[in-house]
């Protein structure tokens, strides 16, 4: 009842903003387990404060799975929006999003894709240099364009998956995350298949324990880029785990594609 009457709450202020004309950025992230605001904060490329203040938390450690917190100044993107419609629904320009969102190209948005208004807080999460590999805006099969934001954020993934792995792992693995986009049984972005969380589990460990916000080496880059080109050392695996380091008896029962280094690839 108290969620319901939030909701109210919310769809009434929203009423008067767009009343006056100019609404206020803002969404909702249900907490799940394992989430903390420090791992949400970054997740939405904001600050802990920015969102323990918007929610009122008087202690921010305190948080609990089902819990619904708003997300102050972060839009997420809706079929048949562009960034200037959405500068003219927040009163603000063009080029103010691109910076914040950390945008190479303002025109190459995605529904479900999280823009930033206010300043570039974490919106690009890079890392020691990836050459060419960090200017280019990828086009997926399904997925729609990869921005520069989405670029680094899988740079990361492959690094805190993979760093000391072989070459050829790293980028089997940034494989892997690529035939999840394909797949209809998967979310169609790689954000969203990076940050999906199924069943209360997030599928990718360092985007449950923060490792993902660590930047990318100048290697995650290039076998994202590699794999971004076709590569597929995984032969079409939509997985991969460390059999030294997990218990999941799931992973274990499906069919192996390949073994690179200390991952199992699996469809």
């Amino acid at each position: 009842m108290f969620k319901t009457f939030k909701k109210a709450l919310l769809l009434a202020a929203a009423l008067l903003m767009i009343g006056s004309g100019v609404a206020e950025a803002a969404i909702n992230h249900d907490v799940v387990s394992g989430d903390t605001v420090w791992l949400i904060s970054k997740k939405y490329g904001t600050t802990v404060s920015a969102v323990a203040g918007a929610n009122n938390l008087a202690n921010p450690e305190l948080i609990y799975s089902g819990q619904e917190l708003v997300i102050p100044d972060r839009h997420q993107v809706v079929p048949g929006e562009s960034v200037w419609l959405i500068s003219k629904k927040y009163g603000t320009t063009i080029g103010a999003i691109a910076g914040a969102s950390c945008l190479a190209n303002p025109a190459l948005i995605y529904p479900g894709e999280i823009l930033a208004l206010g300043g570039c807080g974490g919106g690009s999460r890079g890392g020691s240099g990836g050459g060419s590999a960090k200017k280019a805006a990828t086009q997926l099969s399904r997925g729609g364009w990869l921005s520069q934001a989405d670029l680094d954020l899988f740079a990361c993934l492959v690094h805190a998956e993979s760093a000391g792995e072989p070459y050829t792992g790293q980028v089997a693995v940034a494989a892997a995350v690529l035939n999840r986009v394909k797949d209809s049984r998967y979310p169609n972005t790689v954000r969203a298949v990076i940050m999906e969380v199924a069943s209360g589990f997030y599928q990718y460990s360092p985007v449950q324990d923060g490792r993902i916000y660590q930047p990318a080496s100048a290697t995650a880059y290039r076998a994202v880029q590699e794999a971004l080109n076709g590569s597929d050392p995984s032969h079409g695996a939509t997985g991969f785990y460390n059999p030294a380091k997990t218990t999941n008896l799931w992973v274990r029962i499906q069919p192996v594609t390949t073994t690179i280094g200390n991952h199992v690839f699996f469809r």
